[in-house]
Formats: structure tokens, C-alpha cells, sequence
């Protein structure tokens, strides 16, 4: 049974503040740190925070300049942003509540931190749990990426989100993962989404190599069969990396967390659950 929560918030540095929230449980000694993507904030795990937290020990994290996770100091995130970077921001707060290993679940880019996590800190991973997981860039994706470096600085950065959305997210059925994406993302300033923009610039070599190690942790993709950017990718993957298994959620887009839920908790609980 999970006890009361508790907030904290944790300076990294002279400047930068990360807000997180754990959820203890009062006999479990597993933990399981959930990690958001671009644009988001941990509030997206609204759906699985019921039924998890009656299993583990929850820690939610809100990524540098999204959702409560402020600057300190004026303009405090003007260093250039690169994975490395805001994988040592998650590992910070997974050092200062000294949890030695966590199970980590992502989405979207959040997936692309957590196998960098998981590159760079083995030992500190249980297993990796990839909703909606980017580890490669088709052609319309690349296409995409290009034209928001083009236009990032002319055109409102809500504009390029909304449009980005609308093509990873077209489906009706998508529309709610489509719409709380957006209304995080209208708490990001425009200085702010740019720099995390920035960070396509180092995405490619960085997949490449995700795809061609396999890291030898658990890892369980869980997918949409509507993830038409995305999927076809994690489905090689599978077939070459023996540490991975897939479950494809039927009529379901990318954000599965969101719009599935009910299945989403569910396989991913017992994955979880199978590896004790």
C-alpha cells in the first residue's frame, strides 16, 4: 500500500531546479522512475499512477524547463542541452533519494534518455519499459526534423508543435494524446522549446548506435499499432536484440500511456511483475 506523497524539489547545480514527486510504498523495495518526452511533463502519467503505485515505489520527475522544473537563476538553462546532459539530471535525483536500481518507464523521447541511462548506468537499471519508443528516424520523420530547424526561429514554436503533433498524432482516436501534449507544451517558453529542439542535431548517430547494442537489460517495448513513424523500427529491433520483447497495442497510436491505459498498466505491471 502507498503512503502519503511527498514532494521535493532538488538543486542540480548553482542554477537548475528539477521538481520530482515520490510515491513510497510501505513494503515494496522496488522502484520505478517514469520519464516524459519533449514537450510534456509528468502529469502525463496521470493514467498509471493508481494501479502502479500500488506495486512500487513511484518516482515521478519533471524534465529541465518542463512542467515545474524552473531556471534558479535568470536564463539558467543557456548551456547547450545534449542527452548526456539531461541523463545526468535524472540520475541527480535518483542519487539524492539514494535508490540503487529503479525499473525505468518512457515515452517517446523520454525512451531515448532512459536507454542512454541505461548505456552510461547499468548497474542502476532493473529493466527499461519503452512506450511509443523513437530509436529510429524514417524519412517523413527526418523530413519533419529539418523543416522545424528551419523554422524554429521565424515561426511560433506552439505552430510547430501543434503540426508535429498532428503528424505523429493524426487519428481521431489520437486526439486526446494530441491535445494534453499541446497544452504542456504551451508552458514551455519559445527560447526553451529551441533548445530542446537542438537536440535532433545529435539523434541520429545516437540511435544508430542504440540499434546496434543490445544492452542486455530487460526491455519491453510497448507500441501502437497506429505508430506508423515508429513501430516498423522497434519490430527489428526485437528481432535482433534477445534482452527485448514487444507487445503492439491494437488501435492505438504513439502516446499508449495515454490512450490506452487500462492495457498499457496491465502488460506492463506483469512484465514487471515476471522479472522478480
Amino acid at each position: 500500500m502507498a503512503v502519503e506523497q511527498q514532494i521535493f524539489n532538488v538543486f542540480l547545480s548553482k542554477t537548475v531546479l528539477l521538481h520530482y514527486t515520490k510515491y513510497p510504498h510501505e513494503h515494496s523495495g522496488e522502484w520505478v522512475t517514469f520519464v516524459h518526452g519533449a514537450g510534456g511533463s509528468s502529469t502525463i502519467w496521470y493514467k498509471q499512477l493508481r494501479d502502479f503505485k500500488n506495486h512500487f515505489n513511484i518516482l515521478l520527475l519533471d524534465l529541465r524547463g518542463h512542467g515545474n522544473s524552473k531556471p534558479n537563476l535568470k536564463d539558467a538553462f543557456s548551456d547547450k542541452y545534449t542527452f548526456d546532459a539531461i541523463t545526468e539530471d535524472i540520475m541527480e535525483v535518483i542519487d539524492h533519494e539514494r535508490i540503487k536500481r529503479s525499473h525505468f518507464i518512457g515515452i517517446s523521447l523520454g525512451t531515448i534518455l532512459i536507454r542512454n541511462l541505461a548505456e552510461k548506468y547499468p548497474e542502476r537499471v532493473s529493466s527499461l519499459v519503452m512506450g511509443g519508443a523513437i530509436m529510429k528516424l524514417n524519412f517523413r520523420s527526418q523530413v519533419l526534423m529539418r523543416l522545424g530547424i528551419i523554422f524554429k526561429s521565424v515561426v511560433p514554436y506552439l505552430w510547430l508543435y501543434q503540426f508535429f503533433a498532428f503528424i505523429i498524432m493524426p487519428k481521431k482516436n489520437h486526439r486526446e494524446s494530441r491535445l494534453l501534449f499541446v497544452r504542456e507544451a504551451k508552458k514551455l517558453y519559445q527560447k526553451e522549446f529551441i533548445r530542446w529542439f537542438r537536440l535532433t542535431s545529435e539523434i541520429n548517430p545516437l540511435l544508430r548506435f542504440f540499434r546496434m547494442v543490445d544492452i542486455q537489460i530487460p526491455t519491453f517495448y510497448v507500441m501502437g499499432e497506429e505508430d506508423y513513424l515508429f513501430l516498423p523500427s522497434i519490430k527489428k529491433i526485437v528481432r535482433s536484440h534477445s534482452s527485448a520483447e514487444l507487445f503492439v497495442v491494437e488501435n492505438c497510436g504513439h502516446v499508449v500511456n495515454v490512450e490506452q491505459p487500462k492495457v498499457f498498466n496491465r502488460e506492463v505491471i506483469h512484465y514487471l511483475s515476471g522479472l522478480r
